[in-house]
C-alpha cells in the first residue's frame, strides 16, 4: 500500500492542484493494468470508493503539508 500511497504523491507533487492530479491519476488508470489492480485493493483496504479513493487521499495529503506550514508559522510568530 505504501508503494501506491507515493506513486499519489508523486502525482500531486507534478500536478499543483487536486484537479489536475486527480486528471493525471485517471490517465495513468487507463493505461496501466496492474496500477487498476493496485488501487481497487487500495480502496477496499482503506474502505473508500474507487471513484473517490484518490481525491480522499490528496485531501489528506494536503490538509497534512497545510499543517506543517502552520506549524512553521506559529513558531516564527513566537519569537
Amino acid at each position: 500500500m505504501e508503494e501506491i500511497e507515493d506513486f499519489f504523491v508523486s502525482i500531486i507533487k507534478q500536478s499543483h492542484s487536486a484537479d489536475l492530479a486527480e486528471a493525471e491519476f485517471r490517465r495513468a488508470l487507463v493505461d496501466d493494468n496492474d496500477l487498476r489492480r493496485r488501487y481497487k485493493e487500495y480502496c477496499r483496504e482503506m474502505g473508500s470508493s474507487e471513484r473517490n479513493g484518490f481525491m480522499d487521499f490528496c485531501n489528506e495529503y494536503m490538509d497534512g503539508q497545510d499543517e506543517v506550514w502552520d506549524s512553521l508559522s506559529d513558531y516564527d510568530n513566537q519569537e
